[in-house]
Formats: C-alpha cells, sequence, structure tokens
C-alpha cells in the first residue's frame, strides 16, 4: 500500500537536519569562491517571507543574505531558499484553502531582478493579480514579468 504523501504544512516543517553549514567545494567553490554556504530549513525561508509587509516585496537573493548572516555563512545556498520559498508558498495556498487567512505572502517573494516565479501556485496570472492588488505594476517582456521599480519596496532583512 502506497505511503501518503506528505502535504505542503509537514514539507515545510520537516526541516531533515537544517540548517547546515557546509565548506564550499568543488563546482560549488568555482562559482561562489572560499567560504561556506549555508542550507537553511524551509521553516527559516518562510519565517522571512513572513516579514515582508503588504505593498513591500523580498527578493530571494536578499533572503540567502539574511540566512548567510544569521549562520555566519558566506553565501546562502541558491538552490534550496528557491525550493524552500517554493514550498512555502504551496503550504501557504494549502492553509488557505483550509480556511486560513493569515498565510505567509510568498507573492512579495521574487525571483532575482524582480522577476515572478512561475512556479508559485497560479502560476504568473496569480502572483501578478495578487501583487496589482498591492498597487504594484507588473510588466511583461516576453514570456517573462516582473515588478517594475521593485528595488524601491524591497526591505531589508537585517538580521
Amino acid at each position: 500500500m502506497p505511503k501518503n504523501k506528505p502535504t505542503w504544512q509537514e514539507k515545510l516543517t520537516d526541516s531533515k537536519g537544517y540548517p547546515k553549514v557546509e565548506k564550499l567545494t568543488g563546482k560549488m567553490s568555482k562559482k561562489w569562491g572560499t567560504g561556506t554556504l549555508v542550507i537553511p530549513a524551509p521553516i527559516e525561508v518562510d519565517e522571512l517571507m513572513k516579514k515582508v509587509p503588504r505593498g513591500k516585496l523580498i527578493t530571494i537573493n536578499e533572503i540567502r543574505l539574511a540566512l548567510a548572516a544569521k549562520h555566519h555563512a558566506t553565501i546562502g545556498c541558491p538552490l534550496t531558499t528557491g525550493i524552500f520559498a517554493w514550498i512555502s508558498a504551496n503550504a501557504a495556498e494549502e492553509q488557505k484553502q483550509q480556511g486560513a487567512t493569515d498565510i505567509t505572502p510568498y507573492w512579495r517573494t521574487l525571483k532575482t531582478g524582480g522577476l515572478l516565479n512561475e512556479k508559485y501556485p497560479g502560476g504568473l496570472d496569480e502572483q501578478k493579480r495578487l501583487l496589482e492588488q498591492e498597487g504594484h505594476v507588473v510588466i511583461q517582456k516576453g514570456k517573462k514579468c516582473f515588478v517594475k521599480d521593485y528595488l524601491k519596496f524591497v526591505i531589508s532583512l537585517d538580521q
């Protein structure tokens, strides 16, 4: 009998032994240089995403910088931070479907350069709708969408 798939909320709270700080080696040190990398726990990414107030924004890079500072690492892992933001978004949507109103405002977390995240629940259209509801202007160039003047709205997550 197949095991039940974990819910998004279960994935969010399963730290799997993270956070972990590891030395940058191999391909990673070629790209990022020397030092250390923090692999955060999913819930840490979610907690930072929750700090973004209505009308403000954050990028994955800001989250990575805050995580690196918190754990005294050189950089925050770009791959896991992005994956955990995606898990956070899906967990928030799952909570909303269960009637919760105070969910993580995942739509305020953008990719590098102010790009919208097509992998968030509802895709680009839903993230665009939620951002425009908060007064942001979303511009489309080709298949990519980004928030106009996003840097004016990005908050600092100094730990």
